[in-house]
């Protein structure tokens, strides 16, 4: 049996990021924590931590991290379960980790799991990233389900698919026309030549865009990076470059009142993201709600 109160102080490092803070956290002293760990390293007879300026799991820390956030939230249904049985006793609440690119969760997570996460009582942490590298944070025990582009799940974990999400290469309209010749088409070289609006450095959707159509490999241009929806919509709106918008925010970008539209640069050219929801194949209730509230959200909004 592995002790409870080492793997505490491992989850504890691993997500305050260090000692320090995961003694004042465990009302503990750092040395006792190190022990601790120290310890259970013992036990297993492995490293679990890598120490540093940072401290980061190993394979098996990121192994035992996961395990760690599992059995809280089983826990949490035992309990939640047994307190309901009691008259007038409130269920606590949970907190359940996630991983979602933001296009993703501000258009069909957030409104699809809602009314679960109210109803019973849950806490979401998301992590934001990138969808083809939210799978990442799984991997490493920091989650308990995502959102990925990967189609295909690490072992003992599930890759459900969820549909597909489109993307349309989108800009100001005084900005296309300047990208387009006198006789009404669109000149790569003159496109290259404008900023683009990228979300952050992960992002790969305009180079997708570049060779889908143009068939350009390592295209090079000038890049705006604005890692926020409703700024990065905006900086499109406001003429900055040119971007690639889900087509669910079209619709209520031009809605808006004083928001300039945006045109499609190259009409009838369409990017579309396979989505995945990757999640624990043994999980909690609480998990299992959520996977349940997650698929039902994608089924009614994703191509």
């Amino acid at each position: 049996m592995l002790d409870a109160k080492q793997l505490d102080a491992l989850a504890a490092v691993l997500e305050h990021g260090g000692f320090g803070p995961a003694a004042q956290a465990l009302n503990l002293t750092p040395a006792a924590v190190s022990l601790r760990i120290k310890g259970l390293e013992s036990a297993l007879g492995q490293r679990l931590l890598v120490r540093g300026k940072t401290v980061r799991a190993t394979p098996a820390g990121q192994a035992l991290l996961a395990h760690v956030k599992q059995l809280r939230l089983m826990e949490a249904d035992l309990v939640g379960g047994l307190g309901g049985h009691r008259p007038g006793a409130a269920t606590a609440w949970q907190t359940i980790c996630v991983a979602v690119n933001a296009d993703s969760l501000v258009s069909w997570f957030l409104p699809g799991v809602a009314a679960l996460l109210a109803r019973h009582r849950l806490l979401l942490d998301v992590v934001i990233d990138d969808q083809d590298h939210t799978h990442d944070a799984l991997k490493n025990g920091d989650v308990v389900g995502c959102v990925s582009t990967q189609a295909q799940p690490m072992r003992g974990c599930l890759a459900e698919n969820l549909g597909v999400m489109r993307y349309r290469c989108m800009a100001a309209a005084a900005l296309v026309q300047k990208c387009h010749t006198k006789t009404g088409a669109l000149s790569v070289h003159r496109l290259l030549a404008t900023p683009a609006v990228i979300f952050n450095r992960k992002d790969g959707l305009q180079d997708i865009f570049l060779a889908q159509n143009f068939h350009l490999m390592t295209p090079q241009y000038p890049r705006h990076f604005v890692p926020a929806v409703d700024a990065f919509e905006s900086a499109l709106a406001h003429g900055l470059g040119w971007g690639m918008v889900p087509e669910l925010h079209l619709a209520d970008l031009s809605a808006r009142p004083g928001h300039a539209a945006l045109v499609e640069v190259l009409p009838g050219s369409a990017v579309d993201v396979a989505l995945y929801w990757h999640h624990w194949e043994r999980e909690p209730a609480s998990a299992q709600r959520l996977t349940q509230a997650v698929k039902q959200a994608a089924r009614k909004i994703l191509r």
